[in-house]
């Protein structure tokens, strides 16, 4: 098998994301360390925003239009006052409502909120609600509470937050939308749905996964220009994937079927055989060189006439199947497997070590992760790639825990499996048990691809047979893992972009994922 070179990691990596802990720190540095004034930064991530609104929404023409800028708490409303201050000087209608009295507030927001008031003036929630016709509106902005966030929302926020998502104005939120936990992407009572969201110093990882992408909408950062050397100073526990996160080594021209391994792809009980069947074609057009497909007997025929390319075997005992196996570089359990003894036997055979001690490179999905949960162990040497219901199975909790830190369940998964993990979802992330960051977090990658229309049967299954693929021209477990999961979000972002999200299908894609990798 061919060897593979990476690109420069720093150009196409992505970018680091922090926790709000992580980003407090970033400021402090910023400006205790690096004696950058904290107004000067609110007035930067004003501005900013002020810009980015105008560019996005030029519909939104001065004296024409009427802003909103919703002010709540801490610097997130100085952020607020200063885009108000600076929307009526360009001659927009701005109101701002207050939900906290601005000679309450303190430092640099006390700044902000004076400037604002030199030529401006406040309304509170109560009057505003009586008084208004809130109809008018054509633009909100939520500069309501920031990253501090770690509970539900509850009175008049949660008021403000239910009434804003019912709104038909453009929606923009400073920094984060507020309801949203700037650590975990999870959402408690209720949070702001936006448009547009800005965000500044560091990235925040809640941005990106589970609820966080649909309530950020677009999502635009800016480093508000402060000193580089602040992000060494502070450990980040995630990173945002880049489009093309590793590549394959271009294809010798005196190389042959083998130079680019064997898959075994194990699955498809009776009536079961599409799942296996759209593993095996991905894994075909995602360029291994051979694709065996270990099955039940009665699909053996219908799989050969569907796609003919791939090698269909029928194993029915154990012994038949670790036959099978010694040919295969790298194996692929779980697809439409199921959990009676047929599947449970397959299992077996492809979990457990070679003679000499040595585990092949092995990805487990579908009912492949249900037999693991229902014995648990730590193989090394594999990927899991679980759904959060099928994760909430292998830790033995609830799919709502799962979905409620994600970026912790992850973790726990790799450390206790062994594994490089792939949590899949909006948001899909990546933790690898090699693989260590500061004292003993697992770094997680964040892929910030696809869409809800890849929301169907079937896709699981692409996956699978991709990454298996990928192992096999030679990829690291992660190298893999990292890879296929942007190439098949890119792949259904492609397929999306051209018809729409709505009927996509799982056997779209291979030909998708083909046109990505060779034309990245």
């Amino acid at each position: 098998m061919q060897e593979l070179s990476l690109f420069d990691s720093a150009t196409i990596s992505g970018s680091e994301l922090y926790t709000a802990a992580g980003v407090r720190e970033l400021d402090r540095q910023a400006i205790e360390v690096q004696s950058v004034p904290g107004y000067t930064l609110m007035q930067r991530a004003g501005k900013f925003m002020f810009q980015q609104l105008e560019l996005r929404f030029e519909q939104l023409k001065p004296v024409d239009s009427k802003w909103l800028v919703l002010c709540g708490a801490g610097n997130n409303a100085g952020d607020g006052y200063v885009i108000a201050r600076l929307a009526a000087a360009a001659g927009y209608q701005v109101v701002v409502v207050a939900l906290q009295q601005p000679g309450i507030l303190t430092g640099d927001a006390l700044l902000a909120a004076d400037d604002w008031l030199e030529n401006g003036s406040v309304i509170s929630w109560q009057d505003f609600q009586s008084s208004l016709d809130t109809a008018e509106f054509d633009l909100c902005i939520d500069a309501l509470l920031g990253t501090g966030l770690d509970r539900s929302l509850s009175g008049v926020y949660l008021d403000v937050v239910e009434w804003l998502n019912q709104q038909a104005a453009v929606v923009a939120a400073v920094d984060i939308p507020t309801g949203l936990n700037a650590d975990t992407g999870a959402v408690g009572s209720a949070a702001v749905t936006a448009g547009l969201t800005c965000t500044f110093i560091g990235r925040k990882q809640g941005l990106y996964t589970a609820a966080g992408r649909e309530c950020c909408g677009e999502v635009v950062f800016n480093d508000l220009d402060v000193p580089s050397e602040i992000y060494p100073e502070v450990v980040n526990g995630a990173e945002l994937l880049g489009s093309l996160p590793e590549r394959i080594a271009a294809r010798s021209a005196n190389s042959h079927k083998g130079s680019y391994g064997h898959v075994l792809l194990c699955g498809g009980q009776a009536g079961m055989s599409g799942a296996v069947m759209l593993a095996g074609e991905a894994g075909l057009r995602a360029g291994a060189g051979m694709v065996t497909i270990a099955t039940a007997a009665e699909h053996a025929a219908s799989l050969n006439i569907a796609r003919p390319e791939l090698m269909v075997r029928v194993t029915e005992d154990k012994a038949s199947l670790e036959v099978i196996a010694r040919k295969a570089d790298v194996l692929a359990v779980g697809p439409g497997l199921g959990t009676d003894d047929w599947g449970r036997h397959c299992f077996e055979v492809l979990v457990k070590a070679d003679a000499d001690g040595v585990y092949r490179p092995l990805v487990v999905d579908a009912d492949g992760l249900n037999l693991l949960a229902k014995q648990p162990f730590a193989r090394g040497n594999w990927v899991l790639t679980p759904h959060p219901a099928e994760a909430a199975r292998l830790l033995g909790v609830s799919t709502a825990d799962i979905q409620a830190d994600r970026f912790a369940a992850v973790r726990q998964l790799a450390e206790q499996y062994q594994a490089v993990v792939v949590l899949k979802g909006s948001g899909t992330l990546i933790a690898s048990h090699a693989r260590l960051s500061g004292a003993a977090d697992l770094l997680v990658d964040v892929c910030p691809f696809g869409n809800p229309g890849m929301a169907t049967a079937g896709m699981g299954d692409v996956l699978t047979g991709l990454i298996a693929a990928l192992l096999a021209q030679g990829m690291t477990l992660l190298q893999a893992a990292r890879l296929g999961v942007v190439i098949h979000a890119r792949a259904g972002d492609y397929l999306a972009a051209m018809e729409g999200q709505v009927g996509l299908l799982a056997g779209d894609m291979p030909a998708a994922i083909r046109h990505l990798l060779n034309n990245p």
